[in-house]
């Protein structure tokens, strides 16, 4: 199917040759802008696929188009949430304009079932942490971006490729003319159609023909007419600089690459886009689990207040420990109140981050962090069940010198692999290095290019033309290969002068010493993130362990103070309750903390090491180490 194209035809008796090359370009020439833009969107996918397959060894599915039912809008339009414009619900709700090319486009794909679509249209929307990575991946304004970073990269490419292909051109022209500067007035129609074709070949070497008819027609002193034909042919060849495949080739190079890196670039910003995910996640998780400790310390602390004044009422407390119990309740007020309002704080900045409406209503699924935080519930149960040891056997002497033990690797989880081994899959596998040591090859042949520049410039041109164009007063209707002219052109371009070349050489080196320094300073980077995380690791492992026993011993403390508090010792005071209360707030604030740290930390290290494979989905695939790689240190 072609748009309609018109063009100004001849009139005549000998019109056939002109009406014939005009058809032939308005078959080959009209296209709709919908099959443009179609052509275009199958070049970039082939080439994607094709670019994926060299970069990461398998191709996926590839596509910039969004689906219709991205959370986004469902929630805007489900939860009747306030909006400016059409805009806001995507580009295919928008007006078209007047002259829009396509009435159907941009419109929304429909997508594939997946776990999104069955997300109940409920108040709040609830959001595992899977679901939490594919509605990134759909929605997310940055991960879109970076698609599209791919997509254009393959559409420069295609473009460079161009530049080799075989390159047809055509133009019909018809020219009226009256002259009446003369004794008598002179009319005419001349109609003339060209094609032509070109083609660039890899050695720099430009070849250009074309086929030229011309009909005119005087419409005065009788009517004559005349068709001419004529053939023109061009060959221009590079003899010094610029003449090297290597040459020519560049901007091609230089476009080939640039979709490998970007392809490596949207991989890498894909592991760090999951795991920032996750890590708000928790984060947010653990604010709820703040709002959750808060309230019970509130509710512990009223209880307190209560107690003191009943105490004091019997005469077994002062009024100052009942205004201390007063100041801890309205102090655990504050806080419980302080912690909501974090925790909803955060939770708008996660569903930004997920380019989600702020106002939305979401909730996230707390039995996330109840599986997260099932190794330290587990440690806390363990240490409950231990049998205590009498003091005398537990505890050395005072004046026993003190051992200290360094952190022990007993319990160290499957990714705590030792250092040079992380470091060496970080340096196999970190795309970002990748594209950073491509860099290094560039800038090499940067220096090649411009030191080709330098030279001397020869330049080698041939034409061939044969016919030539009728004249009222003649006809040439054919093409006489018998009759042709011929020319050959050779142009030196000295060197004499080359400043900016020389320049431009000189600057080469310093951007290759840049890329160089580059590479290093990530590599360096690499290892410190590496070095850093297998600490965090450990660290993280030994605060479980510590806060486990840190929140057995706040919770034993509540509850002894509190039996020798209504028993009436006298030792003990409303104070020491209190005290014993946010020691408890704040280890179980701590032992959630070290449990996340703990599983952020594994994911950083993964996603530092290069090794969380993220699908098309957003979907992570963890790595799991082999056997040996986590060696006991």
């Amino acid at each position: 199917m072609f748009s309609e194209c018109k063009a100004a035809t001849p009139g005549g008796g000998k019109l056939w040759a002109v009406m014939a090359l005009g058809a032939l370009l308005v078959q080959t020439g009209c296209k709709s802008p919908s099959e443009y833009r179609v052509n275009a969107d199958k070049v970039a996918t082939d080439i994607i696929r094709e670019k994926q397959n060299e970069a990461l060894g398998q191709s996926g599915e590839f596509s910039i188009e969004r689906p219709s039912d991205i959370l986004r809008r469902r929630l805007l339009i489900d939860q009747n949430l306030p909006y400016s414009s059409e805009a806001s619900l995507g580009a295919d709700n928008l007006k078209t304009i007047e002259h829009w090319p396509e009435q159907d486009y941009p419109r929304a794909e429909e997508p594939a079932l997946d776990p999104l679509v069955l997300l109940e249209k409920s108040k709040p929307v609830k959001l595992s942490l899977i679901q939490a990575l594919q509605v990134g991946a759909r929605n997310s304004f940055d991960y879109q971006k970076s698609k599209e970073d791919i997509f254009q990269a393959a559409l420069a490419l295609d473009l460079q490729r161009n530049e080799f292909r075989n390159i047809f051109g055509g133009q019909v022209a018809s020219l009226a003319s009256t002259n009446t500067t003369g004794d008598r007035t002179d009319s005419a129609i001349e109609n003339s159609g060209v094609v032509g074709l070109s083609r660039t070949l890899e050695s720099g070497v430009e070849l250009s023909t074309d086929l030229a008819i011309t009909l005119a027609n005087l419409l005065t002193m009788g009517g004559a007419s005349s068709l001419g034909v004529s053939s023109d042919s061009s060959v221009m060849i590079p003899l010094l600089r610029g003449s090297g495949r290597h040459i020519v080739r560049e901007p091609l190079t230089k476009a080939e690459r640039a979709v490998v890196y970007a392809i490596y670039q949207f991989e890498r910003f894909k592991q760090t886009f999951s795991v920032g995910i996750a890590r708000q996640y928790l984060a947010v998780l653990r604010q709820l689990d703040q709002v959750r400790n808060a309230e019970e310390n509130y509710r512990s602390l009223i209880v307190s207040a209560r107690r003191s004044r009943r105490l004091a009422d019997a005469g077994r407390l002062s009024e100052i420990q009942v205004d201390q119990a007063v100041q801890n309740e309205l102090r655990a007020r504050n806080g419980w109140i302080s912690a909501i309002e974090s925790y909803k704080s955060s939770l708008d900045s996660f569903k930004s981050s997920l380019s989600l409406p702020p106002d939305a209503e979401i909730e996230l699924d707390r039995s996330e962090l109840e599986r997260l935080a099932a190794p330290a519930s587990q440690m806390v149960a363990g240490l409950t069940d231990e049998k205590e040891s009498p003091a005398s056997e537990s505890v050395p002497a005072a004046d026993v010198q003190v051992e200290l033990a360094p952190p022990s690797r007993e319990d160290a989880g499957p990714l705590e692999i030792n250092e040079p081994e992380a470091v060496g899959l970080a340096l196999d596998n970190r795309f970002d290095l990748r594209v950073a040591e491509g860099g290094v090859y560039d800038a090499q042949r940067a220096v090649v290019v411009a030191a080709d520049a330098l030279g001397a410039e020869l330049t080698f041109l041939g034409r061939v033309g044969y016919g030539g164009t009728g004249d009222p007063t003649g006809n040439d209707q054919k093409l006489r290969f018998d009759k042709g002219a011929y020319s050959a052109l050779l142009t030196l371009d000295l060197p004499f002068e080359r400043t900016r070349e020389r320049n431009d050489y000189r600057n080469s080196f310093i951007s290759l010493e840049q890329a160089v320094r580059n590479v290093q300073k990530l590599e360096d980077q690499i290892k410190l993130n590496i070095r850093n995380r297998l600490r965090t690791l450990l660290e993280s492992r030994e605060s479980l362990k510590i806060q486990a026993k840190s929140v057995l011993v706040a919770e034993k403390r509540v509850k002894s103070t509190e039996l020798f508090l209504e028993a009436g010792r006298g030792q003990i005071q409303i104070r020491d309750l209190l005290e014993a209360q946010d020691a408890l707030l704040s280890a179980q604030n701590l032992l959630t903390l070290a449990a996340v740290n703990y599983r952020i930390a594994e994911l950083d290290l993964q996603s530092d090491m290069g090794l969380l494979k993220i699908d098309d989905k957003g979907l992570w695939q963890e790595y799991v180490p082999r056997e040996g790689d986590n060696v006991k240190q």
